[in-house]
């Protein structure tokens, strides 16, 4: 039998959870043509802060995702406000909201396709173009705030996945 060379060891790694998840993705946010760079799961919370709205009602309106990077329960980086996604490797790359589809339940944050707008350091996300956030569960800030500038933390997960055009 042959051992697989360490990068193609990893790379099978991040890949085994993803068959069924890249089955449903819907086409809103489906990549063509992507290779996967990266698969990782996020535990954390969206933060939502209480303001006015264009008619002057008080509404929670999204501020940042505070979030760990997990592979195998292992913290391979976090997902903070921008939104930006920097790995233990320095690696880090920004984006832009592409595509969007709903969660699979009003209380599941949606699904996204993000587009790769910078990047910095070297590492595993060098050369990342899209970014996709699946699975989705919670996250999504609900009921009465009654005082401007208060704030609401609201767990969620996801699976990232972190694309790159050609090969």
């Amino acid at each position: 039998m042959n051992a697989l060379p360490l990068p193609a060891l990893v790379l099978s790694l991040l890949i085994l959870p993803l068959p069924a998840a890249r089955a449903q993705v819907p086409d809103a946010i489906a990549v063509a043509g992507g290779t996967l760079v990266a698969a990782m799961h996020a535990e954390g919370a969206q933060v939502y802060e209480c303001k006015a709205d264009a008619s002057g009602k008080l509404v929670w309106q999204f501020r940042e995702p505070i979030a760990t990077l997990l592979v195998d329960g292992k913290t391979l980086g976090r997902h903070y406000a921008g939104p930006n996604w920097k790995l233990v490797d320095g690696s880090v790359v920004s984006g832009k909201v592409a595509g969007r589809a709903p969660g699979a339940t009003a209380k599941d944050i949606p699904l996204l396709k993000l587009e790769v707008t910078s990047q910095r350091g070297t590492g595993r996300l060098t050369g990342v173009t899209t970014i996709q956030r699946l699975n989705t569960k919670g996250g999504v800030g609900e009921g009465p705030c009654g005082t401007a500038g208060d704030f609401l933390s609201v767990p969620y997960s996801a699976d990232y996945t972190f694309l790159k055009q050609g090969t």
